[in-house]
């Protein structure tokens, strides 16, 4: 499981750190003491929260704008077939070529950042909710005709509740997906954050800081990723 997978990569990187030496690279032990001392210092925090707040809010904007373009796209059939080609040939769109025009409207600040992160998740969000809300079961949507209930209430009574565990699945891998935008918009054209912090260390080549901050955030990654997937494997159990 999980446990022999953490255990084989790290005798993996041990095994590396034995070839390539500490001119590439820092053992396992020696990366987590520097991690420690990282954590101690208040000028890391600060790069530690810049990052922390446009991951917030990027994926806030992502889950909102994401679910209401899925909900709309997926509740009519019409808008569905002429726009969410339009998504798919936007996903395929690398991001990074967008990067320049964010920073023209944006600036050199965090809204860039917010912005970069927010578009790696706004369209997987988007398309996991059209299919959600397309895979319910028709009997579901007669019954809130019949009942009579109005465009909003179809969507909040029996839309979202039947299609919620999908929905999840896609905001889990729009999470992710939203932390690596943020990531690479601080490291392009930011002056805090732990991409600028990253970018800083690989141009003076200073192995601690890089393997440190690298490890610091696969650790969030993982420990998110894991409640975002036991919460998700709760919800298709309900189903």
């Amino acid at each position: 499981g999980p446990v022999l997978m953490i255990v084989g990569l790290l005798v993996v990187w041990q095994g590396l750190y034995w070839v390539a030496g500490d001119i590439a690279l820092r053992s396992p032990a020696q990366t987590v003491r520097f991690a420690f001392t990282l954590l101690a210092r208040e000028s890391f925090w600060l790069h530690m929260i810049e990052s922390g707040k446009a991951f917030a809010a990027a994926i806030a904007i992502a889950i909102v704008v994401g679910m209401l373009i899925g909900l709309s796209l997926g509740f009519s059939r019409l808008f569905g077939q002429v726009f969410e080609p339009m998504l798919v040939a936007l996903y395929s769109i690398p991001k990074v070529t967008l990067y320049p025009i964010l920073l023209l409207t944006f600036g050199l600040g965090i809204s860039a950042k917010i912005a970069f992160g927010a578009i790696h998740g706004i369209i997987p969000i988007a398309l996991f909710t059209i299919n959600a809300v397309r895979n319910v079961r028709p009997i579901l949507i007669k019954t809130g005709r019949a009942l009579n209930y109005t465009t909003g209430e179809m969507v909040w009574r029996i839309l979202i509740p039947a299609a919620l565990p999908e929905i999840f699945t896609g905001i889990r891998i729009g999470v992710s997906l939203t932390l690596i935008g943020t990531l690479l918009g601080e490291m392009f054209a930011s002056q805090r954050g732990l991409g600028y912090t990253l970018m800083n260390a690989m141009g003076l080549h200073n192995v601690d800081i890089i393997m440190s901050i690298t490890f610091i955030l696969i650790v969030f990654a993982m420990l998110v990723s894991g409640v975002l997937l036991a919460m998700d494997r709760r919800l298709h159990r309900r189903v």
